[in-house]
């Protein structure tokens, strides 16, 4: 795409969800999935931090197969809460867990749909002892329970959550409530655990957005309050208390690293990469 037309359709973005403020936050995103072909943060392939941390960190997040009380193996449920084309979702599903893919727009579920059906050959199957999950994309509120029970689906059920461009994409207003959120849909420790793809740390807090800049800072203090305001200085930068305690209800960061491989739009002027990868469970 080039610099004329990104920009453009950036511009795009912000003018459509500027009208739309609080609660109806998610009726800007349907608009722009139903008006507008290439949105900016759709890459076309799963993020290469993903699929290293899926292969490389086995020690911490465990495979996508366990074992229940009664010794039967089941599938891991894994979420990606705003997965856009889906991409996300079907690279989950390749490693053996049942993968879901959650969209507001009716519009970008149809888009997931398509792209499980055109493209899905993309992913071929990790493990042949696994074999592949089941892959559901639903259309809901991240916030809303309803999609849960249209899926039967209890809260705290999903042992691998996902969130890279959501919360960047999410006002900054919506950060408390996010971290409550994930910690009603993790399943407990040591089973459940939230992979935050840390982006953008590299932009100025203080642009508009989205996406909103972020930094490593802003992920430790809402993860571990969760649901609770947290202060920020007049930049738009987080402000930590190293003397606050984490609330008992908040998630701990159980890792935390520089990725090897990452999108260009992950890296500085320079070429380095400034996203993180924060692994979080239950307290």
């Amino acid at each position: 795409m080039s610099g004329p037309d990104k920009a453009a359709i950036q511009r795009k973005v912000m003018d459509t969800l500027a009208k739309y403020q609080g609660d109806n936050y998610v009726d800007g995103w349907a608009e722009l999935w139903n008006s507008t072909e290439h949105l900016p943060w759709d890459k076309g392939a799963p993020h290469p931090a993903l699929e290293d941390t899926l292969t490389q960190q086995r020690a911490t997040i465990g495979g996508p197969l366990a074992t229940d009380a009664q010794g039967k193996t089941y599938r891991k449920k894994a979420l990606v809460p705003g997965c856009g084309r889906g991409v996300d979702v079907l690279l989950l599903a390749s490693f053996g867990y049942d993968a879901y893919g959650l969209e507001y727009s009716d519009a970008a579920v149809k888009k997931c749909e398509s792209e499980a059906a055109q493209n899905g050959d993309r992913y071929p199957v990790r493990d042949a002892e696994v074999g592949r999950g089941k892959i559901t994309f639903v259309q809901g509120d991240f916030f809303k329970n309803d999609w849960l029970e249209r899926l039967q689906l209890p809260l705290n059920c999903f042992d691998l959550i996902y969130d890279y461009t959501f919360l960047c994409a999410l006002n900054p207003t919506m950060r408390p409530n996010w971290a409550l959120r994930h910690t009603q849909l993790l399943a407990p420790s040591p089973r459940g655990n939230l992979i935050c793809l840390e982006f953008p740390r590299h932009k100025d807090p203080a642009q508009q957005g989205p996406p909103w800049g972020l930094s490593s800072e802003a992920y430790m203090e809402h993860l571990s309050h969760p649901g609770e305001k947290i202060p920020y200085d007049a930049q738009g930068r987080c402000k930590m208390d190293p003397l606050r305690e984490p609330s008992e209800h908040g998630l701990e960061r159980v890792a935390y690293w520089q990725p090897a491989r990452t999108h260009e739009g992950g890296k500085d002027e320079n070429g380095v990469v400034q996203d993180r990868v924060s692994i979080w469970r239950h307290r």
